[in-house]
């Protein structure tokens, strides 16, 4: 998670992610920007994304979890190239809002508003340096802690948008989408799931 204005080359991320149980967040929101996200490769952990945010565009890489933390790699690149990037990801994408979100105490705070495919999907998200002296504290309109829980990985996410629009009718995904491929595999209990999936998009020619 990188905020406006700013540049990630290398490091470590530590975040958690979080349901929002109401609209409580928006009187305490400082700014916000359309984010369009698109991977290019997911597995074992290790994603390739290519992020437009308004008007810059950034490559990023990252290395697989070990427990919140995972090793970020970020590079601001020309617009056009992200573009066509964009192109490559083969419909892998997500398009959503992020607001800076003002939270008492260390880490921080951004809430996302899906849109397009994932409309409805609301998440919060809080960042913090590993040197940190306390964890941040969850203000009252958060709710279950997802950190870790695929059927809420952008890069799951995205995938099933790409499943949906490669179908003849554009229609949906029967199976709701949980990514094994992003995170161990797990027994999870979540309703209206029955299946997990793994799935690995292809990858450009050039590329394999």
């Amino acid at each position: 998670m990188t905020k406006q204005g700013e540049e990630k080359t290398m490091g470590v991320e530590i975040e958690r992610k979080f349901l929002v149980r109401s609209d409580e967040w928006r009187a305490s929101a400082r700014s916000s920007r359309t984010l369009v996200q698109g991977y290019l490769h997911a597995d074992a952990g290790r994603q390739v994304r290519v992020r437009l945010a308004e008007d810059t565009a950034y490559l990023t890489v990252k290395g697989p979890r070990s427990g919140l933390a995972r090793a970020e790699f970020e590079y601001p690149i020309p617009y056009a190239d992200a573009l066509a990037m964009l192109e490559l990801a083969g419909g892998a994408t997500i398009v959503k809002r992020r607001y800076d979100i003002a939270v008492e105490g260390p880490g921080d705070w951004v809430v996302d508003v899906y849109q397009g495919a994932h409309a409805g999907l609301v998440v919060a998200e809080v960042e913090w340096q590993a040197d940190a002296a306390e964890e941040p504290v969850p203000p009252p309109w958060v709710g279950a802690d997802v950190t870790g829980d695929s059927t809420y990985a952008n890069t799951c996410l995205a995938r099933a948008r790409a499943r949906a629009t490669s179908s003849p009718d554009g229609a949906r995904p029967p199976v709701s989408p949980v990514c094994a491929g992003d995170f161990p595999a797990r027994a999870v209990e979540i309703p209206g799931i029955s299946h997990v999936l793994n799935i690995d998009p292809p990858l450009p020619a050039h590329m394999r």
